[in-house]
């Protein structure tokens, strides 16, 4: 299990520079993000010289790409502002595979026009769903045909906000591109350690055979979110649960400082150690 981090951790806008704290914070991937390219995260272009760049550094510094971030919100109420995410994120997919990786993560969204990590009440309507699985569809689509996989993260706070939800994805559309990136701290607010246990390990089970990334932050006991190995997240059970499952891909770590950073890859290592 490869460890990862977001890219964006580390201050920069330069390539070279932002794997290169990668590396030497312990870190073997990253989660890229356009931004430490001197773009937008959702660009309207990429040019072939700006993907040669990206690649070039990575192969420099020996960090690889696990995934660039393609995230908008695709259930959004405005059907214009879903169009303009999925034109941005049809660039993203055509320069995946000259960047180096064959990943762009996405969230499914949320009916709140203002932030797409916002939950709101329509969330779980029918038309909710529908317009996101519409959107979802369209993006697969294009991964499909660039051969690159569109990584889903189930959000308490967006249309799929859990493991069930994000089966049903998974069984409704029958993509090839779609698979899922899991992080145990999504799956719950606040819980009892046998509950959270639990919680973890049916996670786990329903979706194996899709998990095709892992993330890694915490919750604090009051719910609220804190660096890996600070909170209530039983990481040695979450890793044993996915090893379990045949997984073997990159485990990403994010929402701490860059100062952090080592101190995360040691206790990661640690806790696949267990």
């Amino acid at each position: 299990m490869r460890l990862g981090i977001f890219a964006k951790t580390f201050a920069g806008s330069d390539p070279v520079t932002v794997l290169s704290a990668a590396r030497d914070a312990g870190y073997g991937a990253v989660q890229w993000n356009m931004a430490c390219a001197g773009l937008p995260a959702m660009p309207d272009a990429i040019s072939p010289a700006q993907s040669a760049a990206i690649r070039a550094a990575a192969d420099h510094t020996g960090v690889a790409l696990a995934a660039v971030s393609g995230t908008y919100n695709m259930a959004h109420p405005d059907p214009a502002h879903r169009a303009a995410g999925l034109r941005r994120l049809s660039v993203l997919i055509d320069a995946a595979g000259a960047m180096g990786t064959g990943m762009v993560t996405l969230c499914t969204g949320t009916r709140d026009p203002v932030d797409q990590w916002a939950h709101h009440p329509d969330n779980a309507s029918p038309e909710a769903w529908h317009d996101m699985l519409d959107e979802v569809a369209k993006a697969c689509a294009l991964a499909e045909a660039r051969g690159v996989k569109l990584g889903i993260e189930p959000e308490l706070a967006n249309v799929v906000d859990g493991p069930a939800k994000a089966r049903l994805l998974l069984d409704t559309l029958q993509s090839p591109a779609l698979c899922i990136v899991l992080d145990p701290a999504n799956l719950f607010e606040t819980a009892s350690d046998i509950a959270r246990y639990d919680i973890i390990a049916r996670a786990v089970d329903l979706l194996a055979d899709r998990i095709a990334m892992a993330h890694a932050k915490d919750r604090h006991p009051d719910g609220s979110f804190a660096t890996a190995g600070q909170g209530v997240v039983d990481f040695p059970h979450f890793i044993r649960s996915l090893r379990r499952a045949g997984f073997d891909g990159d485990l990403v770590t994010h929402g701490l400082a860059a100062g952090e950073a080592a101190g995360v890859a040691a206790f990661l290592r640690d806790c696949d150690a267990d």
